[in-house]
């Protein structure tokens, strides 16, 4: 299949992530909101012509970590393989590629943010 990029958005798979408050310390709660915001712009220009990322705190335990869907509509882990597998991507390792980067994320706004605070 032959696939013009960028993709619109409407066609794009939107990978929602769920940060957890506690991955910035006991203190975590206090901060959640902002590095989520700090983060989208880290995490935004990975694979972004076929990728929408949306970083959301994970406040509702029973709400999955990583989420994935298109147009609104959520997609099986089989399926997010599928769609990316027309770009050539691997699902794990796509998604070890963002928990790498989330995790220099998280040092960053750590240092920058939360240690001189």
């Amino acid at each position: 299949m032959n696939v013009s990029l960028p993709l619109p958005q409407d066609k794009k798979l939107t990978d929602v992530f769920r940060v957890e408050p506690g991955c910035l310390g006991p203190q975590g709660a206090d901060y959640i909101e902002s590095f989520c915001r700090y983060a989208h712009n880290g995490v935004e220009s990975i694979d972004s012509d076929f990728v929408h990322w949306e970083l959301v705190p994970r406040y509702e335990k029973s709400l999955p970590e990583m989420q994935y869907m298109i147009n609104n509509k959520q997609l099986t882990q089989q399926k997010a393989q599928k769609y990316l597998e027309m770009f050539n991507k691997n699902l794990d390792e796509f998604e070890g590629h963002f928990h790498d980067k989330l995790t220099e994320l998280i040092e960053q706004y750590a240092n920058q943010f939360i240690r001189n605070a």
